[in-house]
């Protein structure tokens, strides 16, 4: 149940008109629209013209940048136009060519028009690092404008990054304020990381078309990675059919295991390692969660990056009550015993929770701590659900949209969480010590109370 909390404190912190929220029903629902569709429209019907433009972070993120896009089937052969960025127009005078790869894909979901598309993608490789380039994709016909966008520094530069939890729902018409907020709460961001759960309907066309109409322009200049979440997988644990199409993601998961291609990957950007685990599959496949953990280990053992931050959707420890996912904690926590993971970025509870944890091995913890990872739990989409009380959290949110802007600069790794109306709702440093764990300086506004209500009902 989609509701507001402590309506008269989200009130006085947020601005009259803030908690008159209805219910949100989903667009793709009939029920949702008063009038009937005009006669041979199909919203979000792939063209000649490229859409669905995206960067996709690649392993290394400072000589090679993925891209994907997609038109319609007469289009059979497309093509990527990069070059270093000028002043003025005179890289059209030096634009590399290069050929990309087409996937057709026929696809009906419900009762949603039949959908065919080709898919095309490719990978601009021989990039300077640190360095501003301009592209552009196309068929020598119909070309999409020109983009730009930056390649990673060295490491020791800083950087930094957004992080949004579920988005889910009401992608046009809810989400899209938040993905904009945050572009301009931090237009100089070097790339979105989505927790998963970004669609409702794994196999939804209208959706996976909302998704890219909210994030608009961004996508195609400001690189992706994302983790699957549950409702990107069908209940006989196939993966929407749009997400190895549509995007371009790190191909270093574990060895032989194909179900996880694209799902379970790492990136290296400057002085961190960013790691995604599908936890969809690791808790319906044991198999695949033993692999998962072997490959993690191997991943966190040759980490050379300073910071370590990993991501999935599944939390180790949920915001709502009466759930927890404890297998994730069986199948991972040996494994962070024997690492430093700097902070873990997770979904899927429609809520935000945020504080460390001590892992002490062997299955035991320690809440009561400022030492240990960080694990946060956050929500962009308007589909919320009640917050329990958390030993673990030191800040938590109830019925708020929110996205997080994560600075990376030298020794400390600073955190600001912000609502869908861009207000500081949280906000600490971790600080890197010669020895020892990392210190926690929390930074919570003081002016802005906490928004949940513990004990209320539905």
């Amino acid at each position: 149940m989609l509701r507001i909390v402590n309506a008269a404190l989200l009130s006085a912190v947020m601005g009259a008109g803030a908690v008159s929220v209805a219910l949100a029903h989903d667009p793709a629902d009939a029920a949702a629209h008063d009038h009937e569709p005009v006669a041979g429209y199909v919203p979000f019907a792939p063209s000649p013209v490229p859409d669905r433009v995206i960067l996709n972070l690649t392993e290394d993120a400072r000589t090679s940048m993925a891209v994907t896009w997609r038109t319609d089937v007469s289009v059979s052969r497309s093509f990527v136009e990069f070059a270093v960025a000028t002043h003025g127009p005179q890289f059209i005078e030096s634009v590399s060519r290069i050929n990309a790869r087409t996937e057709s894909l026929t696809h009906q979901s419900g009762d949603e028009p039949e959908i065919s598309a080709h898919y095309h993608s490719a990978v601009m490789t021989g990039l300077v690092p640190d360095t501003r380039y301009v592209y552009r994709v196309g068929d020598d016909v119909n070309w999409s404008e020109w983009y730009q966008f930056d390649t990673a520094g060295e490491a020791g530069e800083p950087f930094s990054f957004i992080y949004f939890g579920d988005a889910q729902n009401n992608l046009k018409s809810l989400w899209s304020r938040v993905v904009r907020e945050a572009h301009a709460t931090a237009p100089r961001a070097d790339f979105l990381l989505h927790a998963g759960d970004l669609v409702n309907r794994h196999d939804s066309d209208h959706e996976w078309g909302e998704w890219f109409y909210a994030g608009g322009f961004i996508h195609a200049q400001t690189p992706s990675i994302m983790t699957p979440g549950n409702h990107e997988y069908n209940r006989q644990s196939e993966l929407s059919p749009q997400w190895r199409p549509g995007f371009t993601l790190p191909q270093n998961g574990p060895v032989g295991v194909s179900a996880l291609s694209e799902t379970t990957y790492y990136v290296d950007y400057q002085d961190m390692r960013v790691i995604s685990i599908d936890a969809d599959h690791t808790l319906d496949f044991p198999e695949m969660a033993e692999a998962s953990a072997a490959w993690l280990d191997e991943v966190l053992t040759s980490n050379p990056k300073r910071w370590t931050a990993l991501f999935l959707h599944y939390p180790f420890y949920s915001t709502k009550p009466n759930r927890d996912f404890y297998e994730m904690r069986d199948a991972f926590f040996p494994v962070l015993a024997r690492h430093d993971v700097d902070i873990v970025l997770q979904g899927h509870d429609h809520g935000y929770g945020r504080g460390q944890v001590e892992n002490l091995g062997s299955g035991a913890v320690n809440f009561d701590t400022d030492t240990g990872t960080m694990f946060v739990v956050s929500v962009s989409g308007p589909k919320m659900y009640d917050v329990d009380e958390l030993p673990w959290a030191d800040r938590v949110a109830e019925g708020v949209q929110l996205f997080q802007h994560i600075r990376i600069h030298g020794d400390t790794l600073s955190y600001e969480a912000y609502t869908a109306t861009g207000a500081l709702y949280d906000a600490f440093d971790l600080i890197q010590q010669d020895e020892g764990p990392n210190r926690l300086v929390n930074r919570i506004p003081e002016d802005m109370p906490q928004i949940w209500s513990p004990g209320d009902e539905d």
